[in-house]
């Protein structure tokens, strides 16, 4: 026989809360306060009918409050909120797809949009192949499958129409049809670091014991293809395309040795002047966007040519690049590449090694050179000495080492001036 709990009766295993309300405000509200407790438990339901008992009371002495005002459509809007309970579930119950958006809502606030495009490519792949079944319920052939057809997958496979809400099977399929290349083992590694990712995150949230598939991982050795430095040959057909959009971001990679990310943040009062030492850039985090790490924060001094078009190109309010960001920065040198076969293998990316190439073969010492260009201190084997003591290398130090960079002779003078 089941227990007895005032307000609340069990149907079909589950208690049920349901308290008629006073007469005179059935018109309005309605016969009774009911709602499902969700448990069958009769001490959870007991604690529960509590919650709603406070809650009914709340209603009717509102309703009371506004009784004259009844009448009108806007009294009936009362300002109390329905507490909502969820059934209890078993571990591992949840679906796969159901717990990769929550997952994706909190990475979404904790990520910058570069590195939550990644995870959410992703989870992507991983809903598209087990997103029906229960976290749970993984097993360690479903994981198999998943890196064999995540080897197959062609690097461009997101960029075809026809791949559009293909799951992973189906996109593996496609991509030996459209192209030949496969994703390379790091990039594999990647994508499968962020579901064990997802999945470990179960584990510390309790939707799971252990991680499934902590035994699996990409099994072909690392196969790097390293960007080139460019040469000054390659500087120079660079440079002489002057290129509307990019000329600006290509010359500032080239003589200041920032990240992409770093220049399209430039903003017009991040340019400060120093006395006789010149202008210097403050590389800092910025509305635009972050930084990779606490030592891209610095003051980098502006080159001359770098000042000269300044003065004579560049906006003196706002954002220094207003009309790029990373992505068109990316696709706009990749146009060029296509332009300019002798550019193959480089990224614009290739424009920071190609300063780092310059400050080494001008004698600049390396931690100087790590100070320029963002890097954690390499002064020191332990990084205690210099990196926990000192200041760093003065203004007038680093005025001298970016003096001594110069772009190839066989540039024409009108190139650098945009």
């Amino acid at each position: 026989m089941s227990p007895h709990i005032k307000y609340a009766y069990l149907r079909h295993n589950t208690w049920v809360y349901r308290r008629a309300y006073p007469k005179h405000l059935q018109p309005f509200l309605g016969t009774a306060f009911k709602q499902s407790l969700k448990t069958s438990d009769a001490r959870t339901a007991k604690a529960r009918v509590a919650e709603l008992n406070t809650t009914f009371q709340r209603i009717v002495t509102e309703a009371q409050a506004h009784a004259p005002q009844l009448s009108s459509p806007e009294a009936l809007r009362l300002g109390v909120a329905r507490p909502r309970y969820q059934r209890c579930r078993l571990l591992g119950d949840r679906l796969v797809g159901e717990l990769t958006g929550v997952y994706l809502t909190e990475q979404a606030q904790r990520l910058r949009p570069g590195s939550y495009k990644s995870v959410r490519y992703a989870m992507a792949l991983l809903t598209s192949h087990v997103g029906t079944v229960p976290v749970g319920a993984l097993t360690l052939t479903q994981g198999s499958t998943f890196l064999s057809l995540l080897a197959q997958l062609s690097p461009n496979i997101r960029k075809y129409a026809v791949a559009r809400d293909k799951s992973l099977s189906e996109l593996a399929v496609l991509s030996g049809q459209l192209e030949p290349q496969v994703l390379t083992p790091q990039t594999q590694r990647r994508v499968w670091d962020q579901v064990t990712a997802f999945l470990d995150w179960c584990v510390t949230t309790g939707e799971l014991e252990t991680t499934p598939w902590s035994s699996l991982g990409v099994g072909a050795p690392p196969d790097p293809v390293p960007h080139r430095v460019l040469t000054d040959d390659q500087v120079t057909t660079l440079l002489t395309h002057q290129d509307r959009a990019l000329h600006g971001a290509l010359l500032f990679g080239l003589l200041t040795g920032l990240r992409s990310g770093e220049i399209i943040g430039l903003m017009a009062e991040d340019v400060v002047a120093k006395g006789n030492l010149g202008r210097f850039l403050l590389v800092r985090p910025n509305a635009i966007r972050g930084l990779k790490s606490k030592a891209a924060e610095r003051v980098v001094p502006l080159h001359p040519v770098l000042e000269q078009y300044r003065d004579q190109v560049l906006p003196t309010t706002g954002r220094l690049f207003p009309h790029l960001s990373v992505d068109r920065v990316v696709k706009l040198y990749a146009k060029l590449r296509r332009l300019s076969p002798a550019l193959q293998r480089t990224v614009f990316h290739s424009t920071r090694k190609w300063f780092i190439t310059q400050c080494e073969r001008t004698g600049t010492p390396e931690h100087f050179t790590a100070s320029l260009v963002g890097h954690h201190s390499a002064r020191s084997q332990n990084r205690l000495t210099y990196g926990l003591y000192s200041a760093g290398i003065s203004d007038a130090q680093k005025r001298e080492i970016i003096d001594a960079i110069r772009l190839p002779a066989t540039l024409p003078p009108e190139v650098l001036g945009g």
